[in-house]
């Protein structure tokens, strides 16, 4: 229902959007704390519909929403302490996998004809995620032990499957870095945590990042965690965790 690289927080649905979703005979989401954009849609849709809410699929393993300490948060409308758990829950391949078999068993009873193609589908995804995960846990190992901070708290998922040393973030905006005082107070959180490599994301401006290292020994990275001009379906998701895995290693071996 949303583009690519849409927040799922703020993105206002188009009446053909809404109208979609309303018509849906099944409609897959992770919680309504997490897209706050469909949760007046649900209420509107028909009384046939299904709503498969994945945080609370079969298998779904749930971490709490990490505050306070060294992790910054932004207020206002990007809350990721969606009901006071982390809804990144898809950087997770066990998660993922779980995903999998809900929506197999959901497509499966809805269209009963096709159960076996859906079955032996999912059978499919599944043995590629698990060539991934060792795949990724591969690369990764080398650099399990090293600091590095995240300006946007949506990894931690990916950190514990793959026992990363992330000890931090920071918030970082245009207005952020007018003040001095800030600045110094997140070159000093930096420098007291250690971290090897600071990451963004691909909306954060290279000359800020610049600017908040300068002085320090960290170096720059960036992450993903939506999968920005990715393809959807599964390939689109195995590049998701590869670039995560590639970009990730790239700075800590540095």
């Amino acid at each position: 229902l949303m583009p690519p690289g849409s927040s799922p927080h703020t993105y206002a649905l188009k009446p053909s959007e809404r109208l979609a979703a309303e018509k849906a005979e099944i409609l897959f989401w992770i919680a309504p704390q997490v897209e706050t954009a469909l949760a007046k849609v649900t209420k509107a849709m028909r009384s046939g519909t299904r709503i498969i809410t994945l945080s609370q699929a079969p298998g779904i393993k749930l971490l709490p929403a990490r505050a306070g300490g060294n992790w910054d948060h932004q207020h206002g409308t990007e809350k990721h302490g969606h009901g006071n758990f982390d809804g990144h829950l898809w950087l997770s391949p066990n998660n993922a996998a779980a995903i999998i078999r809900a929506a197999a068993d959901a497509l499966s009873t809805a269209d009963k004809a096709n159960a076996a193609r859906y079955a032996a589908n999912a059978e499919a995804a599944l043995r590629r995620l698990k060539v991934l995960d060792a795949e990724i846990g591969r690369k990764l190992a080398s650099v399990q032990s090293k600091p590095f901070i995240v300006f946007h708290d949506a990894y931690q998922y990916f950190e514990r499957s793959y026992q990363l040393n992330a000890v931090g973030s920071v918030l970082i905006s245009p207005e952020a870095m007018s003040s001095a005082g800030r600045v110094r107070d997140m070159r000093g959180k930096i420098a007291k945590l250690g971290a090897v490599c600071v990451f963004a994301e691909p909306q954060f401006e290279p000359r800020l990042i610049q600017t908040l290292i300068e002085g320090t020994t960290a170096r720059t990275g960036t992450l993903d965690p939506m999968g920005v001009g990715l393809p959807s379906g599964l390939p689109g998701y195995e590049q998701l965790l590869r670039n995560l895995a590639e970009n990730a290693a790239g700075c800590l071996n540095r």
